[in-house]
């Protein structure tokens, strides 16, 4: 029997700062960009189910928030201090697995199928799990389990906070029954609602739909969704998480078109990522790039260059690709630089790593 698990970290970044900000345990607290006394740019990164209740979500803009709960602890993002612990809790689950993918900072799907042989071994399994891993770093996970990688994923969804569900193979279509289409995890916002124009409102009519109807408004997607809502995925744990890029972005206070400040936040923004690449001891092939306006349209430019882990490197490929492709009649929102193509000393593509940005 096939048994997967899906380890979640918990509010993962603001766990984190509690770790060293223990006095915030307690209270509604949000990482995110500087909400400026509500006129602050960007977004909610994560905040804690305290937060949650006064309907702060992740996603959010940081405005927003403020708005909605002024005396919140709002804290700035540190990810070197996140990959850093998430590095850690990344080894305590290999520990336990046959197989890791690692898909997210704070997740991964673990193929226990060889270490335990039954539903309850598996349960018992998981809250070993979850114990060593509050042991060793003190943050807390919610743990799903089921036969494959989808239901797994949404039997931890339905564990938060800090809780384990397994789902078994025959209680997977019961269990997406009645939950509302958009709640199957792959749908996304333009999707649910082409399907819920479709009649399709729960993940139970997706299943019953008229399969060819579904090809023909998402073609191949459509047979995929379907086989979805009726608990099945064939995907296996892949093993490892190859890394593809490293970036960072940044949204400006105000939509600026001033060409100094913009250089001056590529800077900023190159020397965070050649830290990151210098750290991982890899190099780079492709530098990219993002602007976005204030009209929300975006421009991507990339460049291969010769391969370097240098920031020099970096800046000078990014300084250019802005200063040759970026639309000076408009005023930039957000700017974001890449790397990409990325390979050790020797060549090898390097694995059980992330990207955040």
């Amino acid at each position: 029997m096939r048994l997967i698990m899906l380890i979640d970290m918990d509010y993962f970044f603001v766990a984190c700062e509690e770790l060293r900000r223990p006095e915030i345990k307690d209270k509604p607290s949000v990482v995110g960009f500087d909400p400026k006394g509500g006129k602050g740019r960007g977004v909610v990164m994560t905040c804690n189910y305290i937060a949650r209740k006064f309907g702060i979500r992740s996603g959010m803009p940081i405005s927003m928030a403020y708005r909605i709960k002024p005396d919140a602890v709002y804290l700035p993002i540190d990810y070197a201090f996140y990959e850093k612990e998430s590095g850690e809790v990344m080894e305590i689950v290999k520990e336990y697995a046959a197989k890791l993918e690692q898909v997210s900072i704070d997740e991964a799907f673990i193929d226990v199928s060889k270490r335990v042989g039954s539903y309850d071994a598996a349960l018992r399994y998981a809250e070993t799990i979850r114990e060593s891993i509050k042991r060793r770093t003190g943050l807390p996970c919610s743990i799903g389990i089921s036969t494959n990688k989808l239901m797994a994923k949404m039997a931890c969804e339905a564990a938060k906070p800090a809780g384990i569900m397994l789902i078994k193979e025959e209680q997977a279509k019961g269990f997406l029954e009645g939950k509302p289409v958009g709640d199957l995890y792959g749908i996304g916002t333009k999707t649910r609602e082409k399907l819920e124009a479709m009649g399709y409102r729960t993940i139970g009519d997706l299943a019953r739909a008229n399969t060819m109807d579904l090809i023909e408004m998402f073609g191949s997607f459509g047979v995929e969704m379907q086989k979805c809502a009726n608990g099945i995925d064939e995907s296996a744990v892949e093993g490892n998480y190859e890394v593809k890029s490293i970036g960072r972005e940044i949204t400006f206070d105000n939509d600026t078109a001033d060409a100094g400040a913009i250089l001056a936040a590529i800077r900023k923004l190159s020397e965070e990522v050649a830290g990151e690449v210098k750290k991982a001891g890899i190099t780079f092939r492709v530098v990219t790039v993002k602007m976005r306006y204030a009209d929300f349209t975006e421009r991507l430019k990339s460049r291969s260059t010769r391969r370097s882990g240098e920031f020099d490197a970096l800046l000078a490929s990014a300084s250019d690709l802005y200063s040759r492709y970026a639309d000076r009649s408009k005023r930039i929102r957000k700017i974001g630089v890449r790397v990409s193509g990325l390979t050790t000393a020797r060549g090898q593509k390097r694995i059980n790593d992330f990207a955040a940005g």
